[in-house]
């Protein structure tokens, strides 16, 4: 069974968000293990310099990766990344799990992005759309793709 993790700068503070992270979780139990880790954005003042964004978001990267799974292949969501139909995402899924690969960690960052370190350390770049997409949001859509590409796999009639 593929181990996901979906590691998260921020905290879902909407309910809608959280009830729809939930319903996600529950329909992918049974279709891999799940974990969703969610790390606390840092601070930054209304107005950040560009030094204090960068700053901030080396000191998220230090902490996402010290939530690392051992041995993961990690996919960075940013809007620079691939973007990716739901099949091809399902076939890539599958790729992966093919070749051995039992450990995908999903990173999603805060306001501010991820860490470019760790956007080059991905082996893959995904982009959700070229639209800038709130970060909340963005975890709901990747749980739904995530689904959805299991589904696609099975031949389920979910993906239309």
């Amino acid at each position: 069974m593929l181990n996901i993790t979906v590691l998260c700068v921020g905290k879902l503070k909407e309910r809608f968000y959280r009830d729809a992270v939930e319903e996600y979780r529950k329909r992918l139990t049974g279709l891999c293990k799940l974990e969703l880790v969610e790390l606390p954005e840092v601070r930054l003042p209304e107005r950040p310099a560009q030094a204090q964004i960068d700053a901030a978001l080396q000191k998220e990267g230090a902490a996402i990766r010290a939530r690392l799974p051992k041995r993961t292949t990690l996919i960075a969501l940013c809007i620079e990344g691939r973007e990716m139909s739901s099949e091809a995402l399902a076939e890539k899924l599958s790729a992966l799990a093919v070749s051995g690969q039992s450990s995908l960690t999903f990173l999603i960052g805060g306001s501010y992005g991820l860490d470019p370190a760790l956007k080059q350390e991905a082996a893959l770049r995904l982009s959700m759309s070229p639209m800038t997409i709130p970060h909340h949001l963005a975890r709901v859509m990747l749980l739904e793709q995530i689904y959805r590409a299991f589904q696609i796999n099975k031949g389920s009639e979910y993906h239309k």
